[in-house]
């Protein structure tokens, strides 16, 4: 089961998403803030974090990358009522945000990219663990190798 945290200072908002996202097959983390996320990334791994852009303290920005720098196979998504095309530059750059939700966000909306953001997530953990697979064993990589230069002779 992946662990969600959203993170955000307006606790209505978050008691929002917990009635919205409740039934589905995630164990969902609230923190009001980023330093209490900090905290409980500290404890605890997540799969992915929503956070808010504008909070006391620490940006949205700030805090994914500070996840992204500490915990660099979270998925970070940011959800903002300010979306402004600079502040998505930003966002995608420094902190490598998967993805760019607005408030008030559309719930499917948001059920469809907390889906995408675990399958790129589980796939992303297949491709480590082939790599690692292929790297402990050489005969094996140098068979693909040679699979590899057998269809780039015959197609390319």
């Amino acid at each position: 089961m992946y662990r969600i945290l959203f993170v955000d200072d307006d606790e209505a908002l978050l008691e929002g998403l917990a009635r919205t996202l409740r039934k589905l097959d995630y164990q969902l983390e609230f923190a009001c803030g980023p330093a209490e996320a900090l905290q409980l990334l500290a404890s605890r791994p997540v799969d992915v974090v929503i956070s808010d852009h504008l909070m006391p303290g620490m940006t949205g920005i700030e805090f994914l990358t500070l996840v992204h720098d500490r915990f660099p196979d979270t998925v970070r998504i940011m959800l903002t009522g300010h979306a402004e095309t600079d502040l998505t530059i930003r966002a995608i750059n420094h902190g490598e945000i998967y993805r760019f939700l607005t408030k008030p966000c559309d719930p499917v909306e948001l059920q469809v990219t907390l889906h995408l953001a675990c399958e790129k997530l589980a796939l992303e953990r297949e491709n480590r663990r082939l790599l690692a697979l292929v790297r402990s064993h050489p005969e094996l990589a140098a068979r693909l190798e040679a699979e590899a230069a057998e269809r780039q002779r015959r197609h390319g």
